[in-house]
């Protein structure tokens, strides 16, 4: 037999299995699988991970929501307390905490991110159809002078195009066309203005009007107003709303213009800006004729010189007068080579001339210097000097007995003649000194 407290122990459940039994039951649920809650945003906090962490609230209740930083690539706004969205994606629990909380996949302000979609996927097809390309603008002329308008008549826009076209040019022709730029019927007003310009001839026409919320400026993202823009002949110069404004007409169109304002100072020449080029290229023109003009009388003066110099005429007075200076300088090289040779003449004369002194001078003092060897030599002398000389038959010197022997005649040589004797015999003695 079980107790009763046994019986209640087994019903007993952790906070946890509570917990998951809660998620899967949350999980089981198919609407909660994918659901779009709208209302407002408070306690808005953005986390250095990337997660974006808020609570969407209305008059009723609250429910916690958080958006994981890989989901984050799809938001196209910058969440803040106080917007109004719509928060799409799962409800499930938190079992750490034990609240359930919804976990956004998508984020869209509440009626303007509708229109939002509408805008994204007309500028899609559209894109595709080509109607974006660059190769269909056409260029808006340098100078405008007559100007469409397509905006509502009163207002800032029309104001503001009017008053910078004016001051920028104040020749040129503004025609208006004053059509419904918000609300019923703006579309269809903004088509016909379009149509009904196009068809005048004009050089130039602004589409455009003052900013405005994303509802106000919606006409100018529909379709039939794009049509238009691109089946006009006419360029057409795009200029609606604030600087961070894009409409389809912008993309559509030859031109955008941040503003209104800024369309017209596209569309229309500063006539100041003009007539200062026009003085600049008049001086610029007035400066190269008068350069030019330079540059030919110049070319006339050296034409004229080469004439002068190139004429009959002064050919034969120019080779005359070089026949004469080779004349004369034919003639001075004469004297000239003339001079020369006579003082080389004379240099040479000179030279030879002291040159053979030099040489008899030379002669005669080795002459001395021989004949006085020759002195020292002469048998004469040393026969003067006491000395007798003694030869053979056969005229050779005797200065040995050895060459003579008894019988020969020996002829010895003294001062004042010969003497002719005959050997009879010889005696071998030792020289004394």
């Amino acid at each position: 037999m079980i107790s009763r407290g046994h019986a209640l122990r087994e019903n007993v459940y952790s906070v946890g299995q509570v917990g998951a039994y809660i998620r899967n039951m949350f999980a089981q649920d198919f609407m909660l699988k994918r659901i779009s809650v709208k209302g407002e945003i408070s306690n808005c906090k953005y986390h250095r991970s990337g997660h974006i962490y808020f609570t969407l609230k209305d008059e009723v209740s609250s429910i916690a929501c958080v958006m994981f930083a890989g989901d984050r690539k799809g938001l196209t706004f910058a969440m803040k307390d106080g917007d109004r969205v719509v928060v799409t994606g799962p409800i499930e629990v938190y079992i750490r905490d034990g609240k359930y909380q919804l976990y956004a996949k998508k984020i869209e302000l509440q009626g303007a991110g509708l229109l939002y979609e509408r805008f994204l996927a007309l500028k899609a097809e559209l894109e595709e159809l080509g109607m974006f390309d660059d190769s269909f603008k056409k260029p808006i002329p340098r100078y405008v002078k007559r100007l469409g308008i397509v905006t509502a008549p009163t207002g800032a826009a029309v104001q503001d195009i009017r008053n910078i076209a004016l001051r920028r040019n104040p020749y040129i022709e503004l025609i208006l066309y004053p059509a419904l730029v918000q609300g019923e019927g703006a579309v269809k007003s903004i088509v016909t203005g379009i149509e009904t310009l196009d068809r005048l001839g004009l050089d130039c026409i602004i589409v455009g009007r003052g900013g405005g919320s994303i509802e106000d400026l919606w006409a100018f993202n529909e379709e039939a107003v794009a049509r238009a823009i691109f089946n006009c002949e006419t360029p057409v110069i795009s200029a609606v709303g604030h600087e961070t404004d894009t409409t389809i007409a912008d993309f559509v169109a030859d031109l955008r213009a941040p503003t209104p304002s800024a369309g017209a100072e596209l569309a229309v020449a500063n006539i100041a800006d003009t007539l200062r080029r026009l003085d600049e290229a008049k001086a610029r023109l007035e400066n190269g004729m008068h350069k030019s003009l330079d540059r030919y009388e110049e070319r006339l003066r050296s034409y004229r010189n080469r004439w002068k110099y190139l004429s009959p005429e002064n050919q034969i007075r120019e080779k005359r007068q070089r026949i004469a200076d080779l004349e004369i300088r034919m003639t001075n090289r004469q004297e000239q080579i003339l001079q020369e040779t006579k003082n080389r003449k004379s240099d040479l004369e000179k030279r030879f001339s002291l040159d053979m002194k030099q040489q008899v001078q030379d002669r005669r003092h080795t002459l001395e210097l021989l004949i006085r060897q020759m002195d020292g030599l002469s048998p004469i002398r040393k026969l003067n000097q006491g000395y007798s000389y003694a030869e053979n038959d056969a005229g050779r010197n005797v200065s040995e007995i050895g060459v003579v022997k008894r019988g020969d005649a020996i002829h010895i040589q003294v001062t004042d003649g010969v003497i002719h004797t005959e050997v009879t015999g010889t005696e071998k003695r030792k020289r004394e000194f």
